[in-house]
């Protein structure tokens, strides 16, 4: 077995946000044995090396560099976090940035080398933030739908699947992610809550799962917008970011144009719980969020920042409950959805496809797609051909 340089096992403990008493909670060994390892006194053995692969949120191969790599690029950094959060968040998002830019790297060359490289068109064609009206037509032209499209449909989680469809059709590969593989591992909205590569051959567009089904369709027509304006980066809950306002704009702007806002009627000399009730009877009817809603309620002057805070906070506990809810149930349940159902929705079809077609072809091992599915080797038949 090669030689294990013991700098790589301290930069992958401290990139994975532990410290040394954690990752001895987590490998189960002896304090003595890993400051060992990582003074170099002691070579790792094979079990050990996979047990830190799987606790570093690192491939096993990694262990077997020269020397750590450098921080991988992952684009600007939209996002606004406390310090206290990023400390706990940002290994997994790294980790989770790894692993898309990888899959999207593989995709983009099994493309070329199948002489299949179409740049697209709309990628970086917007050239400024201040422009609304021109990203909401450059917007509309990669969707082809209208609002009263998306309203028709029967719930959010269809509503978000037709958006899905005509932005993968027109090239761009959508996956839901959250975590890094379990519930352990979820990343907070507020921490992440889109990811966008801006790349012509082969873009992606990374929404959280964790958040609720009708706000990650604002979530991807907000990060299509930055695939417009040929940006790649994260995007979270919260930021000052003018390029953030402006796709929060174009976004909002498509889903709830201004005549159908002002359908919205609210008495201001109402009770807050009343007005939120309205909203949310609002929000449900046309598959949106309700936060959205609120926020949108905020930029045209109709409700106050104080009355917008308070609201926004009552439906992001309201959302918490309603999860909370759902993961009880789940758990007390039997059953639960399929596995295979369940990974399809997050890798989605447009990824998928391509899996499928370049199998067929050869382009793709087994292992390869697997690699791009995110999946075992052994999961891929099943995922491809229910």
């Amino acid at each position: 077995m090669p030689a294990v340089n013991s700098e790589i096992l301290v930069w992958a403990r401290k990139t994975a946000g532990l410290t040394i008493e954690d990752a001895i909670a987590k490998l189960h060994i002896k304090d003595e044995r890993l400051a060992a390892l990582e003074r170099g006194e002691q070579d790792p053995t094979r079990p050990t090396l996979v047990k830190m692969a799987q606790h570093y949120h690192r491939p096993l191969l990694t262990f077997y560099l020269s020397a750590p790599p450098p921080r991988g690029d992952r684009g600007a950094d939209f996002r606004t976090l406390p310090a206290a959060r990023s400390s706990e968040t940002e290994p997994l998002i790294d980790a989770l940035v790894r692993d898309v830019q990888s899959r999207q790297s593989m995709v983009r060359a099994t493309l070329e080398a199948e002489d299949e490289a179409e740049p697209l068109q709309f990628i970086g064609t917007l050239t400024s933030t201040r422009d609304t009206k021109a990203g909401l037509e450059a917007l509309q032209g990669v969707l082809g739908l209208t609002a009263d499209d998306y309203y028709m449909q029967p719930s959010a989680r269809d509503a978000f699947a037709l958006l899905r469809s005509q932005i993968e059709s027109a090239g761009v590969f959508v996956l839901l992610k959250g975590n890094l593989g379990s519930h352990h591992t979820a990343i907070d909205v507020e921490a992440f809550r889109g990811f966008a590569i801006a790349d012509a051959i082969a873009p992606f567009v990374i929404i959280n799962e964790c958040d609720s089904p009708s706000a990650w369709s604002f979530t991807l027509l907000h990060e299509l917008v930055h695939l417009l304006l040929g940006h790649t980066g994260l995007s979270g809950a919260e930021s000052g970011n003018r390029t953030e306002r402006f796709c929060n704009q174009v976004a909002a702007e498509w889903l709830l144009p201004i005549p159908v806002l002002n359908e919205l009627v609210l008495d201001r000399n109402e009770d807050i719980p009343k007005q939120e009730a309205r909203i949310g009877a609002f929000a449900r009817a046309r598959n949106l969020s309700q936060t959205m809603v609120t926020y949108r309620l905020l930029r045209t002057d109709h409700i106050d920042q104080r009355t917008f805070d308070l609201m926004n906070s009552a439906f992001g506990a309201q959302w918490q409950r309603e999860r909370d809810r759902r993961r009880a149930q789940s758990r007390e349940s039997d059953g639960g959805p399929n596995y295979y159902v369940v990974r399809r929705q997050r890798v989605g079809q447009a990824l998928l496809g391509f899996g499928q077609r370049m199998m067929d072809s050869g382009a793709l091992s087994t292992t390869k797609a697997a690699r791009v599915l995110g999946v075992k080797p052994t999961q891929v038949g099943k995922l491809l051909r229910p």
